[in-house]
């Protein structure tokens, strides 16, 4: 079993890497961008959707508005751009937001941030894979019954890439960003080439009316600047992912900083480029969506089912001659592909933030390891659980989903923004070179202006989408600080309490070994315990057995005696017939007759080679070690006896052939083959 399962996972994560390889694996920028920047790139494929299906619910009175929300979105994300273009060069190591916030208006807003990152990244992954299923349906109508388990599915299979290595999934996921980029521009330029010459594209929906909602036929002071505002949140989703670079400077090539910074520029200058396209095709063409179909007239009552193609395939359909023509393929293809490969960003920066929180000892040590093939598994196995559990309970639906997303965005903006402000604050003090400060100045009022305007959209999507769903991504991040805190709580503690304050105190021998045997059965395996408990040359060696059944304990008490073993059994009484508490009642009544005494206790146990066979031996065994653990001055040994099943394995695994890594020769390791004769 064994055997196969490692089989699997060779074939489906690639054999193991060195850690001398790690150097090989940095990312150049033609594939930093696809990884680091696909979920702000795909982004626009949904932010335009989301503005009209605000401005939607007043029918078409507001959709002109559209453009105007939009522009304040580009503004936005130039401001965030050059703001985090500062960020990556002040912080070359990575870690972004967390790492400014923490050293700057320190260790809580920093856990902040991060708690806020991470559900961001959870979020992502949800999001990004429902969109990509509902551009799938889109193309595909037959499908919608499968969405969860499509999309659940797709997480796996990320996941498994990831896997593989970070430059493994950047090959992957490079051809269909580079093709979503191209197929976009492609019919955006097609689109507005069409509306300048006087055959303007018209969506499919064009002539569909629209009715309000009940509450919103007449909109005016603050009810409508109160839905501009939602708008304008919703479509902030244009701008997830994009701290992600500078959290994975680590990751590129050297000159690891001016790299990073040129990626985000780029990724900048083509997610406004494209979402300016989308917004003005969407309005040129007319295209209607709503979140509740019985909105348009005309529906039946069965409208709530009602099939809507989503905002880019309208247009895809539109431009290029209708939802049969290949154009249309092309599109739905590269934007369902670059949808789904958008969570790969949150694939990327969600392991590493979480081995910096480890390393900081905010999360589990076990979450800063490195996997066979030098990637953060541990970190890339949790989020795929948590993401895909997500899509299962919101049923993999982008409305109900994107209520739960950003908010963890614009919280790392803020703060990060904020501690930019104060870092160039404390350069700009002991700083004296005139050119330098003047660079400082600058890049304080960059920052500062990106504070401001982050912070004010952070309390419009608090304002918007709190009772929309908010309060839950709220909920886990607060969940979440709370446990991190713990978590160094914990390591903290640990660390005082295992502190070496006097090594020769601390390291004196104890006054007496005393040595017992549990002996379950008169076998060749305890025997082989007894052998071992001989060989410690202890101060006074026991053996031990529990009566569950008198019968049975008289028996082996008769069988001990006639033997000749010099070692005498001590049989334990147990009137409930438990095996556990007996041996360890007995064990703390030594501890407290001699406390500076240690006692080995030798517990034979069975080596299995099968996974059933642990099932029917040891677990008794495991139980008793478990109990004896909490017992301070008690040393547990296990002796293991190998079953047939057990030994054939052995001889199995050394069979196989082993290979010396590339170098060995020139470094002068010696041949692994040579140790087996």
């Amino acid at each position: 079993m064994i055997g196969f399962a490692e089989v699997v996972k060779r074939l489906l994560v690639g054999r193991a890497l060195r850690s001398e390889k790690l150097h090989e694996r940095l990312l150049p920028k033609r594939l930093a961008l696809p990884i680091f920047a696909s979920d702000p790139l795909s982004s626009v494929a949904y932010a335009t959707q989301e503005i009209l299906l605000v401005f939607s619910v007043a029918g078409l009175a507001f959709l002109h508005l559209t453009s105007w929300v939009a522009t304040a979105v580009i503004v936005l994300l130039v401001v965030v751009v050059v703001s985090y273009r500062q960020v990556v060069r002040a912080y070359p190591g990575g870690g972004g937001s967390y790492a400014v916030a923490s050293g700057n208006l320190g260790p809580t807003a920093g856990l902040v941030v991060a708690a806020a990152l991470l559900v961001d990244y959870v979020m992502t992954v949800a999001v990004s894979v429902a969109a990509g299923v509902d551009n799938i349906i889109s193309a595909f109508p037959g499908l919608h019954e499968h969405r969860v388990s499509l999309a659940v599915g797709l997480v796996a299979v990320l996941a498994t890439v990831n896997l593989r290595g970070v430059r493994e999934s950047g090959r992957v996921f490079a051809v269909p960003t580079y093709l979503f980029i191209g197929a976009v521009l492609v019919m955006c330029a097609t689109g507005l080439f069409g509306w300048v010459t006087g055959n303007a594209p018209v969506a499919e929906s064009a002539g569909w009316e629209l009715r309000p909602e009940a509450g919103y036929e007449q909109l005016t002071g603050l009810t409508l600047t109160v839905l501009i505002l939602r708008a304008f949140s919703s479509g902030c989703t244009a701008l997830t992912g994009v701290e992600a670079i500078s959290n994975g400077v680590p990751a590129f090539r050297r000159p690891k900083a001016r790299n990073a910074a040129t990626t985000l520029a780029v990724m900048g200058l083509i997610s406004a480029t494209m979402f300016a396209g989308i917004t003005a095709l969407a309005l040129i063409s007319q295209v209607r969506i709503a979140a509740d179909p019985c909105q348009f007239s005309g529906t039946g009552p069965d409208c709530a089912d009602l099939p809507q193609r989503t905002v880019i395939g309208q247009l895809a359909a539109a431009v290029f001659g209708g939802h049969d023509s290949v154009g249309f393929f092309v599109v739905q293809a590269a934007t369902a592909l670059v949808l789904v490969l958008a969570a790969n960003t949150a694939f990327n920066g969600f392991p590493l933030l979480a081995s910096l929180l480890a390393r900081h000892r905010y999360l589990p040590e076990q979450l800063h390891m490195r996997g066979d093939r030098l990637a953060f598994s541990n970190g890339i196995i949790a989020l795929a659980a948590i993401a895909a559990a997500l899509l299962w309970v919101f049923h993999a639906s982008v409305t109900d989903l994107i209520h739960l997303y950003i908010l963890g965005v614009f919280t790392s903006f803020t703060l990060s923004q904020a501690g930019m402000v104060r870092h160039w604050g404390r350069a700009l003090a002991v700083e004296s070179d005139a050119g330098v400060r003047r660079h400082q100045r600058l890049a304080r009022t960059i920052n500062a202006v990106g504070a401001l305007t982050t912070g004010l959209v952070l309390i419009i999507v608090l304002a918007t989408k709190l009772t929309e769903g908010a309060y839950l991504a709220l909920a886990a991040g607060v969940l979440l600080w709370s446990l991190m805190r713990g978590i160094r709580r914990h390591y903290d503690v640990l660390a005082t309490e295992l502190a070496v304050t006097d090594p020769i105190e601390e390291s004196v021998a104890p006054a007496r070994v005393f040595t017992m045997v549990v002996v379950p059965r008169m076998d060749a395996a305890t025997m082989r315990a007894l052998g071992y408990a001989r060989a410690l040359r202890a101060d006074h060696v026991e053996a031990v057995t529990v009566a569950i059944d008198r019968e049975d304990a008289q028996d082996l008490l008769r069988r001990w005696d006639t033997s000749g073993i010099n070692v005498p059994l001590k049989v334990l009484d147990s009137p409930y017939r438990e095996l556990t508490r007996p041996i360890t009642a007995y064990v703390r009544s030594l501890v407290r007759k001699s406390p500076r005494d240690v006692i080995y206790v030798v517990i034979p146990e069975y080596s299995v080679g099968r996974w059933w066979e642990s099932l029917l031996h040891n677990r008794t065994t495991l139980w008793l070690r478990s109990r004896l653990m909490l017992i301070p001055g008690v040393v547990i040994i296990s002796v293991p006896w190998q079953l047939p099943s057990s030994r054939r394995l052995t001889r199995r695994l050394t069979r196989r052939p082993l290979r010396r890594a590339p170098g060995a020769v020139r470094r002068g390791e010696p041949d692994p083959r040579a140790d087996r004769g």
